[in-house]
């Protein structure tokens, strides 16, 4: 067996070389066989198919045969200095019995640096990016959720993962993490964001948790044909705003109106419009004892900054004409009447001025104007992110981890976040401000870093919903209003009686292992096969969101453990034959879908166990075995696939014929089986074998 191993390590080294030399041939990404794929539901339902671009990844290409050649050269001169001592501890340990398949998982497990994103729109592009710069590290990333309950669930069980990732978030919210977390107020990560955001970020005690990536900049949408064709100039200020929206009144167009049917907008609007106010040394006084982890108490609204936002957000209210109307607006709502020149401003994303740019609409993007004179935009920071605290009890994690965390903030990683054409506005002083011409109109406020983050606590959003609601409504005013948003802060919660509706008695991890795969999924993908009834089922590794704990499953937790990104199910039943081709797809990548690009980002299969060969970060389907024999050509098999909807938009044939139903999201299903109390999960198997 020594000696085996010994002439193959000799072997391969010379056969690369001499592929080297004669040249090599990539094999193009399979082609997906989906034709008569029907989206399944428990129903028996099919679900609409909405066209997508495809998107073509960018992969890196392989280095030049000089190269090789050299780095060859390189390393069989080392192994050939090594090769006795190798060969001598390969000995021992074949004496002894080697490694247990344990042992080599727990170093498996000990090597991988976890990230948790919040998006599934952050697994593509922006995860493949990070990766390909670490080729030295096995980063895993897993598609979480957007809820901070969520990591509260996994911090309780003992399943918080290396890096987190979140969108909606506050420090308010982040309190009982604050302990499982590290302090990064002294890394140079935390030192290169601007002070006027990090203080946004700091504890009472000096300490930092969380550090804010880009910004999503919400302001005002406007469409600058209309002010052109009716003559009226671009507002520069409160006054103009207003003066804008009577004038548009006056020939029969809404002057201003926005999604008030959501939470967000009528929090963002009543912050926006007191950004500078909020930003004084009276707002951040407040806004930090309102944010202090180590508070036990609730803290309500102060009497200095906030009356006045609720007059100003009453005198918006006026000034705009909102009624109660624009309760009902949703965003495709507002979307229309936009398109349709039918309102000449909306609040919203800098994302709209690019989408409508690209309509042949002529659009811009303008700020809060405060009735002080000065000028803001609202931000969301694409996502905030903070590490296990774990990490600092080993010192190459952390320092792998601090290598992941370097390149997450990098400018290039950054400009994988937001759409292609957009402007990245960093709130690191490490990103250079480049603005296109869809944020030109604001860039003196960028420049005076007038770039509020919003105060986006469960709390917040809960009750400037209600609130703004009924402000909206003509059923509160300002006082009124101030009254009872500071009543509904300060009211104790009665605690939510959460029912448990799944009982986990064992965990499994979901780190991925050659021998084997991921447990945790296998364990989702297994039950799932059950749920739908199918021989196979196959899965995108993006589709299941972390480890299976030994816990008990409220209804949300346990809606929590399947991708919140829109994850469809199709079903199928095909020969054996076209099976090999689906799952050739699947692990290799097809033009315009999903290509693996790493071994964490391999699909999950039940029903079937496969072989993958992996070489220099590809991916290659060996073998396939059904019941522990060959799956043969002519087998006949019903087949559940899931994948997000520009997945399967990207992988389906043409005329594939099928249509609408609510339904068939994977999540939706997932629930209704577990709603119940009764379901129980299926035990994991080794479906992957990575050679």
């Amino acid at each position: 067996m020594v000696k085996y191993f010994y002439v193959s390590i000799v072997l391969c080294l010379f056969a690369g070389k001499e592929k080297c030399k004669t040249g090599s041939t990539q094999k193009n990404a399979a082609s997906f066989p989906w034709a008569g794929f029907k989206a399944h539901t428990l129903a028996g339902g099919d679900v609409r198919q909405v066209s997508h671009s495809s998107l073509a990844l960018k992969r890196q290409l392989p280095k030049s045969c000089e190269e090789n050649d050299l780095m060859k050269k390189r390393t069989l001169h080392r192994l050939v200095s090594a090769l006795a001592a190798l060969v001598m501890g390969l000995a021992l340990l074949t004496g002894c019995g080697g490694k247990s398949a344990e042992q080599v998982q727990q170093q498996e497990t000990a090597q991988t640096i976890q990230v948790y994103l919040w998006s599934n729109n952050l697994y593509e592009i922006y995860a493949s990016y990070v990766q390909a710069q670490l080729p030295d590290v096995n980063v895993e990333f897993i598609v979480g959720n957007n809820d901070l309950d969520f990591y509260k669930f996994l911090q309780e069980n003992g399943g918080l993962p290396d890096i987190i990732t979140c969108c909606r978030f506050s420090l308010h919210d982040a309190t009982p993490l604050k302990d499982s977390l590290m302090n990064l107020a002294l890394t140079n990560e935390a030192g290169a964001v601007y002070n006027t955001y990090l203080n946004s970020f700091k504890n009472e005690d000096g300490s930092v948790n969380w550090l804010p990536v880009c910004a999503d900049a919400h302001g005002f949408v406007v469409n600058r044909s209309l002010f052109e064709q009716y003559d009226i100039p671009l507002p520069t200020d409160y006054a103009s705003f207003v003066a804008a929206c009577q004038a548009f009144e006056k020939v029969g167009i809404r002057g201003f109106t926005a999604d008030y049917a959501y939470d967000y907008t009528c929090m963002e609007t009543l912050q926006g419009l007191s950004a500078a106010e909020l930003t004084t040394t009276e707002g951040r006084k407040w806004r930090t004892a309102y944010s202090d982890p180590a508070s036990t108490v609730r803290v309500g609204l102060d009497d200095v900054v906030w009356p006045g936002a609720f007059e100003r957000m009453e005198q918006f209210i006026q000034d705009t004409n909102l009624t109660a109307d624009d309760l009902a607006h949703t965003y495709d709502d507002v979307m229309n009447l936009f398109r349709n020149g039918e309102v000449a401003m909306y609040f919203g994303s800098s994302a709209g001025v690019k989408m409508f740019q690209d309509e042949g609409i002529d659009t811009t993007f303008l700020p809060f104007f405060s009735q002080n004179g000065e000028k803001w935009i609202m931000t969301t920071p694409y996502f905030q992110i903070a590490l296990n605290r774990d990490l600092e009890q080993d010192t190459a994690r952390r320092e792998k981890a601090m290598k992941v965390l370097n390149v997450m903030l990098s400018e290039d990683a950054q400009n994988r976040i937001v759409a292609d054409g957009q402007d990245v506005l960093s709130y690191s002083q490490n990103v250079p401000l480049r603005l296109t011409e869809y944020l030109k109109d604001v860039r003196d406020v960028v420049e005076e870093n007038h770039m509020y983050i919003r105060i986006a606590s469960n709390d917040f959003f809960a009750v400037s919903k209600d609130v703004v609601s009924q402000m909206i409504a003509g059923k509160l005013d300002a006082k009124q209003a101030y009254q009872a948003f500071n009543a509904q802060l300060l009211a104790e919660e009665a605690p939510a009686a959460d029912e448990t509706v799944l009982t986990s008695g064992k965990s499994y991890s979901n780190v991925f292992h050659a021998n084997g795969g991921n447990a945790a999924f296998s364990v989702m993908a297994n039950t799932l096969r059950g749920v739908y009834g199918t021989d196979v089922l196959i899965a995108t590794a993006n589709s299941f969101t972390g480890s299976v704990l030994k816990a008990d499953y409220t209804k949300k937790m346990a809606a929590s453990m399947i991708m919140p990104n829109g994850l469809l199910s199709r079903q199928r039943t095909m020969t054996g034959a076209e099976l090999k081709e689906l799952v050739r797809a699947y692990v290799e990548g097809c033009e315009g879908g999903f290509v693996p690009f790493n071994r964490g980002s391999l699909p999950v299969v039940s029903g079937i166990a496969v072989e993958v060969k992996e070489t220099s970060g590809r991916y290659t389907l060996t073998g396939i075995t059904r019941n522990g024999q060959p799956l043969g050509d002519d087998d006949t098999i019903t087949v559940t696939c899931l994948a997000t909807e520009k997945q399967m938009d990207a992988m389906l044939a043409a005329g594939s014929g099928v249509s609408a139903g609510e339904d068939t999201w994977v999540k939706n299903i997932w629930r209704d089986h577990v709603s119940g109390g009764g379901a129980a999960l299926a035990e994991p198997e080794n479906y992957m074998t990575l050679r």
